[in-house]
């Protein structure tokens, strides 16, 4: 199959979150099943600056949105057997930053209108157009809707996966004919209409052919409203065509075996090679007492990802751990996490940014993971811990019930992690202080990590569920 993966990001050029892991890795995945997969996202200036004289342009066309005609160029780059294109459009994508500025309805409704043309001016005839998340939700209305579109000659099958239900692509509907060149109708008629406003999102969950999420239970919460942002109804109207598949995680570059940053380890060594890498880094970071367990996270710091419940338990936990944070987002979030470091310097490092090297150093020094999020549609990082035997701690939501045995105290032999329910301080510190525990009782922590490292959580199972979804639709 000729398959077509659309996104705002996706690995190893540009990453703000999973949805740029899983775009990537699921196309790996398929291109060593032996399909041709193709994947395209906006040339950002961090991707221009890294590959402008290594991708070959191979088109140029005009956009025409409305009034304004704009420059599109295509770039080609092949790596790892996957066909990358890149739309490039200096005006839009050459800045520092992917999303979070004022015109990004624009932005990415060029975006929509440039793939759009690509599939024609291409002339790639895809068997599947991938979409993933609201930046390429407009393309199917725009596709089926274009006056070239016959049918009979191609009839590439849209897939929506949605990875985050919050973030919808709302727009006034002037903006219909201003940006998309496209009648009020689509507004009038509900194709686009969600919450008196338009939404990329809405046109992608009508219009695509089969709609996925990224976990079995994240599905029945759509389904059921739980943190679907008001879109339960517009997905249970589609519910024939709505599964949930699992996400899973990229072996490769995940693997404490040959990990380039870390000293390495495997599943019979893990609890005495872990300790060193331990050592280095809280050595690195001048944290005082290697003894204490370490509590790590690696998260976008915001309110959803649980963060705020993490920093209001730093002070029951600090002197009786340590605990690293790497990541960024809201800036109250960081203001705290900041002011909590001075206050608690000894056991407490703070890393606001990304820096890849480092959290692949945190997952194979940690002890446990910290994930207590809010919702969680799938999640990742809870699936890389487990890679590096590092214990998630996790609250049940979404994913993170599929993919997380929590112990209870009976349950050793296929315990990986620990769980709780309440998004509340009082229900993160139960599994911190029962991790507490385990941390001094060897051969339990040893068998956690022994069962964390053995779970499964490649893509080998999930991309043939996508395969079977991919054939059943072009039957």
């Amino acid at each position: 199959m000729k398959i077509l993966m659309v996104a705002g990001e996706a690995n190893p050029f540009v990453k703000t979150g999973g949805l740029a892991d899983v775009c990537y890795s699921l196309a790996k995945s398929l291109v060593k099943k032996k399909h041709d997969v193709s994947i395209v996202i906006p040339f950002y200036k961090k991707i221009k600056d890294q590959l402008f004289n290594e991708a070959k342009l191979i088109k140029t066309f005009p956009i025409y949105m409305s009034w304004r005609i704009q420059y599109c160029g295509i770039y080609k780059y092949i790596y790892e057997g996957i066909t990358y294109y890149f739309v490039d459009n200096e005006q839009y994508f050459y800045r520092d930053g992917i999303y979070s500025f004022d015109d990004d309805i624009e932005r990415f409704a060029y975006f929509d209108l440039a793939v759009n043309e690509m599939l024609f001016n291409l002339d790639l005839q895809y068997d599947i157009v991938h979409l993933h998340d609201w930046q390429s939700g407009m393309l199917p209305l725009l596709f089926k809707t274009d006056f070239r579109v016959n049918l009979s000659t191609y009839n590439p099958k849209f897939v929506l996966t949605i990875h985050n239900p919050a973030f919808q692509g709302k727009f006034d509907p002037y903006y219909l004919g201003d940006f998309f060149n496209l009648s009020r109708e689509f507004y009038d008629n509900g194709t686009v209409r969600f919450d008196e406003c338009c939404s990329f999102l809405k046109a992608a969950i009508v219009l695509s052919d089969k709609i996925t999420t990224v976990s079995l239970t994240h599905a029945k919460e759509l389904l059921n409203g739980d943190h679907a942002y008001g879109l339960d109804n517009v997905i249970r109207f589609r519910d024939q065509d709505f599964i949930g598949i699992t996400n899973g995680i990229d072996y490769d570059e995940f693997n404490p075996s040959k990990d380039k940053f870390i000293k390495n380890y495997n599943v019979n060594n893990a609890y005495e090679i872990k300790k060193i890498n331990k050592i280095e880094l809280l050595k690195q970071f001048n944290l005082k007492n290697p003894n204490l367990p370490l509590f790590v996270v690696v998260s976008r710091l915001t309110f959803q990802k649980g963060i705020s419940l993490i920093l209001d338990a730093i002070p029951h936990i600090s002197g009786k751990a340590n605990i690293f944070i790497l990541g960024s987002g809201e800036k109250d979030l960081e203001d705290r996490a900041e002011f909590l470091r001075k206050c608690y310097s000894e056991n407490l490092a703070i890393y606001l940014g990304y820096n890849d090297e480092l959290a692949h150093k945190l997952y194979a020094a940690g002890d446990f993971f910290l994930m207590p999020s809010l919702y969680e549609p799938c999640g990742i990082g809870q699936m890389i811990a487990h890679r590096y035997g590092t214990l998630p701690i996790v609250r049940r939501t979404g994913g993170l019930i599929d993919t997380v045995n929590g112990y209870d105290g009976t349950n050793k032999e296929f315990a990986d992690g620990l769980d709780f329910n309440d998004y509340a301080l009082q229900g993160l510190l139960g599994p911190c202080m029962s991790a507490l525990d385990i941390f001094k009782k060897v051969d339990l922590h040893k068998k956690l990590i022994v069962n964390s490292m053995k779970r499964v959580h490649d893509w080998d199972t999930s991309t043939e569920k996508y395969i079977k979804m991919y054939k059943d639709l072009l039957k």
